[in-house]
């Protein structure tokens, strides 16, 4: 009679001892069902829109610290606009930036989020007043001039090199000066009448002149989730620095903060009602320069991380 083990094809094999074989139905390992694998988080859409004389290639860092902190995130930073076409007017601007976001807020049902920086942030708060269905979640506004600008800065000296802010306003309040991007938000407190009568972008975001469009406007600015508002003393470039939190100088120039502007007391397009629903978020810092905003990891862990949902 064969052996076992020559029924088997073990013939020639060293068998373990019987007290081993006994045991092995012990020893061998179990197969259990595979752990699920951790859920991730789905991230909304994160779209970035950029400021006066910038590109796409100057969020990098900014890319970067979202991809380590939310990853799996789609981020959009929007290649328009760029360099010098940043001077074009502004809502130029909001209709070609417009065509760009809708597609990317189509097929984010959830929700989008904004990050807009400098002039990008007027662009942004314009596109969120024209656009009946927007979703965005939250709109963070990067050291945005949000109330205007009245400063003398590089930019001016470059772009006006025989003008200083206190006759500026005689070429922005001009039909040929609100063809370029700056003096659609130039804010001079000294010639208010002039400011309204001849800005045809920020005085009507404002709500501080009336046209057919306004309480839409308002309606739909008021879509927003929440306003997170950012920027700081030592910028450099907004002018004044409050403006970003949307405070401004008065005909004195004595800054005048958010709550103390007629738009505000006014709620002309949503920012009380926006305050008292606890959907604005202030985050002042000091220390970072106008161009180092989007690049300080600092500030993004503070200010813009902990609202990208």
């Amino acid at each position: 009679m064969k052996s076992c083990g020559s029924m088997l094809g073990l013939r020639g094999l060293r068998l373990p001892p019987a007290g081993i074989l006994l045991l092995l139905p012990f020893l061998q390992p179990r197969l259990l069902p595979a752990a699920p694998a951790p859920h991730r988080a789905s991230y909304k859409p994160v779209i970035v829109v950029h400021g006066l004389f910038d590109s796409s290639y100057s969020f990098r860092h900014l890319l970067e610290y979202i991809n380590e902190t939310h990853p799996g995130t789609v981020v959009t930073v929007l290649d328009l606009f760029d360099g010098r076409e940043s001077l074009r007017p502004l809502w130029e601007q909001v209709q070609g930036f417009g065509e760009a976001v809708a597609p990317i807020m189509a097929k984010a049902p959830e929700g989008v989020h904004l990050i807009c920086y400098s002039q990008g942030g007027l662009v942004c708060r314009a596109l969120l007043s024209v656009m009946d269905e927007h979703n965005v979640d939250s709109f963070i506004s990067l050291s945005s001039p949000q109330m205007g600008q009245y400063g003398d800065t590089d930019y001016l000296k470059w772009l006006f090199p025989t003008s200083m802010r206190s006759n500026l306003y005689r070429i922005c309040y001009s039909p040929w000066g609100q063809e370029f991007s700056i003096c659609n938000y130039w804010h001079d407190p000294h010639h208010d009448d002039l400011y309204l009568n001849a800005s045809s972008f920020l005085a009507l975001i404002n709500g501080e002149r009336d046209h057919p469009n306004a309480t839409a406007w308002r309606k739909n600015f008021l879509r927003v989730g929440r306003l997170v508002l950012i920027g700081g003393p030592d910028d450099g470039v907004i002018t004044p620095w409050q403006s970003s939190f949307f405070g401004f100088y008065d005909a004195n120039e004595t800054v005048l903060e958010m709550e103390e502007q007629p738009v505000y007391l006014r709620d002309s397009f949503g920012l009380k009602t926006l305050l008292a629903r606890g959907a604005i978020v202030r985050c002042p810092m000091a220390g970072i320069s106008h161009t180092a905003w989007h690049s300080n990891r600092t500030l993004y862990e503070a200010c813009i991380e902990p609202w990208l949902s």
